[in-house]
């Protein structure tokens, strides 16, 4: 048999958990809604066409548990169909208009393609994606991995037992959701520094993913680089992402995704529309906000007002062309790799989900096509996910990889600096208080209880890494904080409560309905 070259792409799916019962339409939902609209349902509908024409694929995405817990969350699934409702009303009106031409089509195009999505998510799915996905696991196309339990840098985590919690959540969030143990685990931000590796062992995590560095800078040089993984001395395997073919579809400059051909991110309709339409379909207090419907492509480096209409057929016929370049330069990497290395080779391909149909919309179509020229085409590449490449070899290089994160600089400064700083004392407290109520309580009240495991959500949340991240990189810089502030300010409270025996039962329910992730958490894991 031929020796082949491993293609292993690996989809990082996170949003952080948003969840305002308290206000009829909340603007920050929609990163879920837009979410799922233009990435999560597109990749499902691209893994199912692959399926259905029998197509032969490996991929691999991992799902935080924060995601998870919104997928299900009634509230939060009755809000996204009102978002599709509204954005199909809306592309009906104007494709009923007098609009002509081009833009037309456009509607057009749009109408039908939120229709689908509509009939995908409500009549096959029943409105559960997480099924849908756990169908792809089931039948081996799919290997999903999990994540820390909120997306936490756990190195910047001093306490060894939040650390424990963080990844335990994660697993049984996975478990929970999925009727299996995780075989992976995305750790936020590819962040890690030595021991970690034990917290994942303990909880029968198999595999993980590093940025380049992390592998390359490992304690013995590892003598595959990252075309095979190292081992720790726990037993993960941690396999790094080949800079290559990453870098070809993450760049927006150098990668794909820049085409001129493909859609415009920064042209939404909503700007264009007059106020009574944006009233009537989109936000009731007339904001201006992306509705997720372009009209228009790249066009080159031109004023938003210059962007020439898009052209979905084009853009589709370039799909095809990215994606043959995609699989030949695989080919050409896998046989170079195989002429000077003894083994067959892992080119692995991270990165956030979200980039393929949110950020480039026709990611996904690039993904299936891909997967399908691959499977089809290529007699040099096959496509494999990280557990199995492990089947095939299980005798790897013993090393401790370095310390490293995916984030800009490489390291940690993107979530600690001057900016953010004055979280991570706050956490680091909080986070010691709640392991000695753990301990203190051992018999508590039914209401006691109901607000420790409420204090163990406040904790949680706010050790998310999303506040420290949007705050750094100046987006939505005043929600990022003033939800770092409230889980603290919350947990505070909490803790107030109990110590003066006067718990507030209104505000504890307001806290359990709006914070609601982990509703079957325990505050004991903090014992």
């Amino acid at each position: 048999m031929n020796k082949k070259g491993f293609l292993s792409i690996v989809l990082h799916s996170h949003l952080p958990f948003v969840k305002h019962p308290e206000e009829e339409f909340f603007l920050e939902e929609n990163w879920l809604y837009e979410a799922i609209s233009e990435s999560y349902l597109p990749l499902y509908i691209a893994f199912t066409n692959l399926k259905e024409k029998g197509t032969k694929f490996q991929i691999t995405m991992s799902m935080t548990p924060p995601l998870v817990l919104m997928l299900q969350d009634n509230l939060l699934l009755k809000r996204f169909n009102r978002y599709l409702k509204n954005r199909i009303e809306l592309l009906k009106e104007e494709f009923s208009s007098t609009v002509k031409g081009e833009i037309k089509e456009l509607f057009k195009f749009y109408y039908d393609r939120y229709q689908d999505l509509y009939r995908v998510f409500n009549d096959e799915l029943k409105g559960d994606l997480i099924y849908g996905f756990g169908e792809l696991f089931n039948e081996g196309l799919l290997e999903l991995i999990t994540c820390s339990a909120t997306h936490e840098i756990l190195p910047l985590e001093i306490n060894e037992k939040i650390k424990e919690v963080q990844v335990y959540l994660g697993v049984e969030t996975f478990i929970k959701a999925f009727g299996r143990e995780p075989r992976g685990i995305w750790l936020a931000e590819c962040a890690y520094t030595q021991g970690i590796d034990r917290i994942l062992s303990k909880h029968g995590i198999k595999f993980t993913i590093l940025d380049t560095h992390g592998i390359l800078y490992a304690d013995m040089p590892p003598v595959y680089g990252v075309s095979a993984p190292i081992i720790s001395e726990s037993g993960v395997a941690f396999f790094g992402r080949d800079p290559e073919s990453s870098k070809q579809v993450w760049s927006a400059l150098e990668g794909y995704p820049g085409d001129f051909n493909y859609r415009e991110f920064y042209r939404d309709i909503d700007y264009d529309l007059p106020e009574e339409l944006i009233k009537k379909y989109l936000h009731p207090a007339g904001f201006r906000f992306d509705s997720g419907i372009k009209l228009h492509k790249i066009t080159g480096k031109v004023p938003l007002n210059k962007k020439e209409p898009y052209d979905r057929n084009k853009a589709m016929e370039i799909v095809e062309t990215h994606a043959g370049n995609f699989m030949l330069n695989r080919e050409l990497e896998a046989k170079y790799l195989l002429g000077i290395i003894d083994r067959e080779p892992i080119m692995l391909a991270s990165f956030d989900a979200e980039l393929f149909g949110h950020w480039w919309f026709e990611g996904p179509d690039f993904l299936e096509s891909v997967l399908d020229k691959v499977y089809n085409f290529s007699n040099v590449i096959e496509t494999i996910n990280p557990y199995d490449y492990l089947a095939k070899y299980p005798v790897n290089q013993i090393s401790e990889p370095s310390t490293s994160s995916w984030g800009d600089g490489g390291y940690f400064k993107v979530w600690l600096n001057e900016g953010t700083d004055w979280i991570y004392p706050y956490l680091h407290v909080m986070g010691q208080e709640m392991i000695t109520l753990a301990k203190k309580y051992k018999n508590p009240t039914l209401l006691e209880k109901r607000l420790l495991n409420q204090m163990s959500r406040e904790l949680l949340l706010a050790e998310s890494s999303d506040w420290a991240f949007l705050i750094s990189v100046g987006t939505a810089v005043n929600y990022a904080t003033n939800m770092e502030k409230f889980h603290i300010n919350a947990f505070y409270t909490l803790e107030q409560e109990l110590n003066n025996k006067k718990i507030n039962l209104n505000f504890l329910e307001y806290l359990e309905e709006k914070d609601s992730i982990f509703p079957f958490i325990d505050y004991n894991i903090f014992k």
